[in-house]
């Protein structure tokens, strides 16, 4: 050897790649989606022909404002569904939407209009709604670019919009097809009232939250009480006194009766708003209730000595108690029995008040109701029908009166005695002046027993954010539970059979929970509010005869004729044909007399619009579905009540099924302590904001790491993880790609076992990683695919391998690493392309460059049967856990200073005779990136290394001998002793080639 060592770095085969190690997403994604927009991937997709279609039907988000995190979320997994189906096999379809009607934009130029001042009743109807129009267009065209830059793939030059024309004439037509089925009426129920926005809402319009109210207890003075069962129990008392056994029967019995006459039936309300409308009050029929008396008082108390009231025994010591009532005060004095109850008559607690001209002059009876419960209150359920579904119902089984008390602006109507003209809720949304009218009026008639403020969960409109009130008026409805048409139909004659068979049958759900959230909601659902009274949306395309009734068989015109002059004017002209000043003669034509027919101007409910999506886009676009049925809908759990909701109803009511096959659902994103993201709390993260810092990959593969189907969380820490672990898995790939070369590919027969054991758990990935894309399991895709880039490769094979790569001559072993290196950089390429959509494209062209290639518009390479090899994979499990003690072993050499790499030793490892067998069928010494290694089954010295989860290995340390390769840096006795200074055989090898 010479006496200076001779520099060889320059022959080693290093790895060369342009890839860089710094992604520099922000900077150079928008470059890639030029390229893809240049090249019209989505487009050349759908050249592919005899490919079976997959559509995933999108669920139009309202363009009102800039996107918020849930539909980043939302539209990257449906990005992931679209791309993953597509790449197995499929021809998978997405067409973006837009839903562009109903109060979000309606409510945006009306603050428009507050702000200048001006009315927006003054303005003329079609002007208003060309500036809804335009308000809508500009946020689609906003929306659809932040979409886009966070690499959501689709048909962005055609999507559908709601207010389109052929949309607003296909809703029309949708609406009529439900009117032709005899499941149009128009009611008086209660319906979601909002007082500050004048308009029915649908239950998916509202959200909960927590305010501040009175809650009230009230008597309800008794005036009847007589029941059978008195009579019985007379008679039977009679009886016993001629018998001698009982002395005044008539008096005992009739006592009952006349101390039920001296009391009060005690309601509890958190709406006394409502009280001026009460016509009934409701008991459970399985609830124990008592009478009791009031013994003893405080000074502040409204309740008397001997008062007495009718309470649930479960709720007496606390209806008491909020009379400021001790226990030592009051007394019960028997039970009531439910027949007792159900004889009941009371008063009014306002009648025959001074000034009330008559206005509560009426008897109160009482009714049993399953919906009574003694959880809270007294266990009596004031029962206004006008004001809440459970009361409607209750009126309508016995008859009540309904009261129309409340006007649409949510005051108390201006005739009413003592509260005319009150609010319930103010313009600005705040508390009107109902409440402490009507509980004022209690207290000066002697009827309020107790009030206290507390804190309820109350609905809200979800745009105003003011509270929403149930509120009689008369509004158009569908009825759910009327025989469709003829009725005949194979899942069911109604519109709620089609929906639950559909649901059962029909329809699979993931998560499997989807299936019982909606299932409850449609059992359990009343018939569907289709009217608001807005301006912004596609009218009820129906006329009513003047002067009919409701119910009359000729209050609705059902004409197909009058119904095709509207939906052609609708193709051409859009839902603005309705409000032109001669749509009425126009559309009735000269066989009906306009001035017998009256015009409705309700607008549709904006859930019937998205629920009839799968008709003009679906049905009628040419890249639909022909038959209107979506494979995935896939939206948040709150479209249960929403999006899947009215679609199920919209599509039962005029397919006869629902419009999709399948229902994915995801949860809500909450920030990193799992709280909601609020403004107000200051813990938004916008989109954007996590594009310009990391990049839309770093933002898809946070998507691709939760449990969507639960809540998840986000924050910077959160992200923070996320970009190291993608840092992670790139240097995975930049290694990949600096070795591999356009070498003859290795049969895999020919291979080293190392490289067929690589290509098993190819194998395996490739059966995982198809089943969780078509189980829509993005988090399992990327989990299994990371832990091999990690793990199998990066810590084992690449770490293994890299020896051969750089130092090997044209060896088998190097040119079958580079076969696999090719293998390995098309499959993970294309199964992570769903993904991470920007990174494998530009992974894929360092491999295949050109100005039309993309990595997506490949398929997932064909599965290898001949790759899968089970009982090598056991082989090199037991090899593996062999190699991780012994890397421990020399960990600890490392650790104490003993050698600084693992090239300096050559351990001795001690094992049973079959692991013997095995490491010796190896070069178990280059697994273990050791100089040398001996495997030996003799007894283990007492300070070998061991581990807890396997006595029967055992590691000795021993050094290396002979000389350190100047190329290799193996240490190995042969080194020096060939034609080049200072290297080993094989490198000597490598080196005579190279000169070759």
């Amino acid at each position: 050897m010479s006496a200076e060592a001779p520099d060889y770095k320059a022959t080693l085969n290093l790895p060369q790649t342009d890839f860089p190690m710094r992604a520099g997403l922000p900077k150079r994604e928008p470059g890639w989606l030029e390229r893809w927009a240049r090249i019209g991937v989505y487009d050349r997709l759908r050249e592919k022909t005899g490919r079976e279609p997959f559509t995933l039907h999108d669920g139009p988000p309202y363009a009102n404002g800039h996107l918020h995190i849930g539909h980043a979320l939302n539209k990257t997994l449906k990005d992931m569904v679209v791309r993953s189906r597509q790449m197995m096999g499929h021809d998978a379809r997405y067409v973006p939407g837009w839903d562009c009607h109903g109060l979000p934009i309606e409510w945006k130029i009306e603050e428009a209009y507050r702000a200048k001042g001006q009315d927006k009743d003054a303005v003329d109807v079609v002007e208003f709604r060309r500036e809804c129009r335009e308000f809508a267009a500009k946020w689609v065209d906003v929306q659809r670019d932040e979409f886009q830059r966070l690499g959501i793939t689709g048909n962005w030059a055609d999507p559908y919009l709601t207010m389109d024309h052929h949309a607003e004439a296909v809703i029309a037509a949708e609406f009529q097809t439900f009117l032709a089925n005899g499941l149009v009426y128009q009611g008086s129920k209660p319906v979601m009232w909002s007082p500050v926005e004048k308009t029915a809402l649908a239950e998916a319009e509202v959200e909960y939250h927590d305010r501040q109210t009175d809650a009230i207890w009230v008597g309800f003075p008794i005036v009847d009480a007589r029941s059978d069962l008195y009579d019985q129990e007379v008679a039977y008392a009679e009886e016993e006194a001629a018998q001698g056994t009982r002395a005044s029967a008539q008096e005992a019995s009739m006592s009952r009766e006349e101390q039920l006459l001296t009391a009060k039936v005690l309601i509890w309300t958190t709406t006394p708003w409502t009280l001026p409308s009460n016509r009934a009050i409701c008991f459970g029929p399985e609830i124990e209730y008592g009478l009791y008396e009031v013994t003893g008082r405080p000074e502040e108390c409204w309740a008397r000595i001997g008062d007495r009231y009718l309470i649930a025994d479960a709720l007496a010591e606390e209806t008491l108690g909020a009379m400021r009532l001790e226990p030592s005060m009051w007394r019960r004095l028997r039970p009531v029995q439910t027949e007792e109850l159900a004889a009941i008559t009371c008063a009014h607690p306002l009648r025959g008040a001074e000034g009330g001209d008559g206005e509560w002059d009426y008897d109160v009876p009482l009714f049993a109701g399953d919906h009574v419960t003694d959880d809270a209150g007294t266990g009596f359920v004031h029962t206004a029908p006008s004001h809440g579904d459970d009361d409607y119902q209750i009126g309508l089984k016995h008859g009540l009166a309904m009261t129309y008390n409340v006007e649409a602006d949510g005051t108390l109507r201006a005739d009413l005695p003592f509260f005319g003209g009150e609010a319930i809720i103010r313009p600005n949304g705040k508390p009107g002046g109902a409440n402490k009218a009507v509980i004022d009026k209690l207290v000066e008639t002697d009827a309020l027993l107790a009030r206290r403020r507390i804190t309820i969960s109350d609905a809200h409109s979800w745009r105003s954010k003011a509270p929403v009130i149930r509120l009689n008026r008369p509004q158009w409805f569908a009825a759910i539970d009327k025989p469709v048409g003829d009725g005949r139909d194979e899942y069911g004659e109604t519109v709620r059979q089609r929906a639950l068979t559909s649901i059962d049958e029909l329809v699979t759900w993931t998560p499997k929970t989807g299936r019982n959230r909606l299932h409850s909601m449609i059992e359990n659902r009343p018939d569907w509010v289709l009217s608001r009274q807005r301006a912004w949306g596609v009218p009820l395309t129906c006329f009513v005869k003047v002067g009919a009734k409701a119910d009359d068989p000729d209050f609705l015109l059902r004409d197909p004729e009058v119904n095709a002059r509207i939906i052609a004017s609708f193709e051409a002209e859009g839902a603005d044909a309705w409000y032109q000043p001669d749509a009425k003669a126009r559309f009735l034509g000269d066989a009906h007399d306009p001035a017998e027919w009256e015009q409705v101007f309700d607008i549709l409910d904006v859930w019937f619009d998205s629920g009839s999506t799968h008709a003009f886009v679906l049905r009628d676009r040419p890249d639909g579905t022909g038959d209107g049925i979506a494979d995935v809908y896939l939206e948040g759990t709150d479209q249960h009540r929403g999006w899947f909701h009215s679609s199920m109803l919209q599509g039962c009511g005029t397919k006869g099924r629902a419009p999709y096959r399948a229902v994915v659902t995801h949860g809500f994103t909450l920030d990193e302590k799992g709280v909601k993201m609020s403004k107000s709390l200051g813990n938004i993260i916008a989109p954007q904001e996590i594009v310009d810092q990391y990049g839309a990959d770093i933002l898809r593969l946070w998507v691709a790491t939760v449990d969507y189907t639960a809540d998840h969380r986000i924050g910077p820490e959160i992200l923070k993880g996320v970009a190291d672990g993608y840092r992670r898995l790139r240097n995975t790939m930049r290694f990949m790609l600096g070795s591999i070369t356009e070498d003859a590919p290795v049969d895999p027969l020919e291979m080293p076992e190392l490289e067929r054991w690589v290509l098993h758990r190819l194998s395996q990935l490739d059966d995982q990683v198809r089943d969780a894309y078509a189980r829509y399991d993005f988090a399992e895709v990327y989990g299994a695919i990371f832990q091999f880039a990690t793990l199998d490769l990066s810590a084992f094979y690449f770490d293994v391998r890299k020896d051969a790569l750089y130092c090997d001559g044209d060896t088998l072993r190097r040119r079958a690493a580079r076969t696999v290196l090719r293998l390995l950089h098309e499959r993970l390429t294309t199964w992570l392309a769903p993904i991470l959509s920007f990174t494998m494209e530009e992974v894929w062209l360092e491999v295949h460059p050109g100005e039309d290639s993309s990595v997506h518009l490949q398929d997932f390479p064909a599965p290898r049967p001949g790759w899968r090899d089970d009982d090598l994979a056991a082989k090199w499990a037991r090899i593996r856990a062999v190699r991780r003690i012994v890397t421990g072993a020399l960990e600890v050499a490392r650790r104490d200073k003993v050698i600084g790499s693992s090239l300096e030793a050559a351990p001795i490892v001690h094992v049973d005779a079959d692991t013997a067998a095995i490491l010796r069928e190896v070069p178990f010494e280059d697994l273990c990136i050791t100089s040398g290694i001996t495997i030996t089954t003799d007894p283990a010295p007492d300070d070998a290394f061991r581990t807890e989860g396997d006595a029967s290995v055992a590691v000795a340390f021993a050094h290396a001998e002979g000389g350190k390769c100047q190329r290799c840096w193996k240490v190995l006795p042969d080194v020096g002793r060939h034609g080049h200074d200072g290297v080993c055989g094989r490198c000597d090898a490598a080196l005579s080639s190279t000169k070759a």
